[in-house]
């Protein structure tokens, strides 16, 4: 389940998914990189598990370098943990970004075995803010689901 809240004036996104996965899962799958090289970035990118720095702490690194497959481009992110608690909240800061995008993750257990993920987005920029943006981020949920349920099959 998607639901994908768009408040432009306020420079504001929230995506929400429920997964049929325990929260600790999830929360490694958003912090360890041989997670994140399965699905971090939009469809037509990849992100090889050497591009991705993952220092997990308050003030540690998080840095990605997505590079496009049709060989057009590398695509950094580079942020800050502001808050991290395993396995409730992940909070990061991308001051290069306009702003000073903040995002925050949270893990909430349904108590059934599924977990519902809240990623909360602020200080978003416009060009962030476009609908082929947004589009393109939920590419990324896609791979992220489509992973989730594939390590789920392996348990």
């Amino acid at each position: 389940m998607t639901d994908t809240t768009d408040t432009a004036q306020l420079g504001e996104l929230t995506y929400l998914r429920t997964h049929e996965a325990p929260p600790e899962l999830l929360f490694d799958c958003m912090t360890q990189p041989e997670h994140l090289t399965h699905f971090w970035g939009p469809t037509g990118t990849t992100t090889p598990v050497e591009n991705i720095v993952v220092e997990l702490r308050p003030g540690g690194r998080f840095e990605t370098t997505m590079v496009a497959d049709d060989g057009s481009g590398e695509f950094t992110m580079r942020a800050t943990y502001v808050e991290v608690d395993r396995p409730h909240k992940l909070v990061w800061t991308e001051a290069d970004v306009e702003g000073g995008m903040l995002t925050t993750i949270t893990f909430k257990d349904l108590g059934d075995g599924s977990t519902e993920v809240t990623t909360h987005q602020t200080n978003v920029p416009a060009y962030i803010n476009t609908p082929e943006a947004q589009a393109g981020f939920l590419t990324s949920l896609d791979r992220n689901d489509a992973y989730i349920k594939r390590l789920m099959a392996q348990r």
